[in-house]
């Protein structure tokens, strides 16, 4: 079972681990929808006090992945539908931000974001599909935050969680199609830094679009239709 990156659990609190380790047996759906979360079960199975258990419970109530109710918490998890709204608000952002980033020096960026698509060459290299998960956001994520856009930042912040669960979810699809798929996603991130390059808003425009059109395909594979 995928789990979250070393990196991005580097830090966090203990109520935002356990919350990533929920959320991503949600998303991927290991925890079913309908399934009721206890909060002194998953504090015996953490090894700790409730305390960061309802930290936790709140994170995913804010994710809209659990219903709190008096008798614990139910799971709705995620359908499709859900999935592809998510990736639509990510879109909004993406576009918004791609769109904005050729006012300012893109020297940096190109270069920063070439890195990255060189740590994912090298998680494809060693087969390390969490790290290939983590390198992927963190180049969209880079993008974002280039635009010094706070209000942007703040949305993309109130997503990045769930939208890291998705990501790890998806690319396990992935890479289940062999190396030269993934080397197809790799193109794509390529892809958008030439958009970028360009300083032109239909050549970047074009980028973004194509980019999310090619994520949905994956989507929809990684998160067929609840029957």
């Amino acid at each position: 079972m995928m789990q979250f990156p070393p990196l991005w659990m580097k830090g966090a609190s203990l109520g935002e681990r356990i919350a990533n380790v929920l959320r991503l047996r949600i998303v991927s759906g290991e925890i079913k929808p309908g399934s009721i979360l206890s909060e002194n079960k998953i504090a015996k199975d953490f090894g700790t006090s409730r305390s960061p258990v309802r930290d936790a419970m709140k994170a995913l109530s804010a994710d809209g992945l659990i219903n709190l109710e008096r008798m614990g918490a139910v799971v709705l998890g995620l359908d499709l539908k859900d999935i592809q709204e998510l990736y639509d608000v990510r879109y909004l952002i993406e576009s918004f931000a791609q769109q904005r980033i050729p006012e300012q020096n893109l020297e940096n960026l190109v270069l920063t974001l070439n890195q990255i698509v060189d740590q994912m060459e090298l998680a494809l290299k060693y087969q390390n599909q969490s790290e290939f998960a983590y390198q992927d956001l963190t180049f969209h994520e880079t993008i974002i935050i280039k635009t010094n856009h706070m209000r942007i930042l703040n949305l993309w912040n109130g997503l990045r969680h769930l939208v890291m669960a998705v990501i790890l979810v998806t690319t396990e699809e992935v890479f289940s199609h062999g190396d030269d798929h993934v080397e197809w996603v790799i193109e794509k991130h390529r892809k958008i830094i030439r958009g970028l390059q360009t300083k032109q808003q239909a050549a970047i425009e074009k980028s973004v679009q194509e980019y999310f059109s090619d994520s949905k395909q994956t989507l929809n594979k990684a998160f067929p239709p609840s029957e």
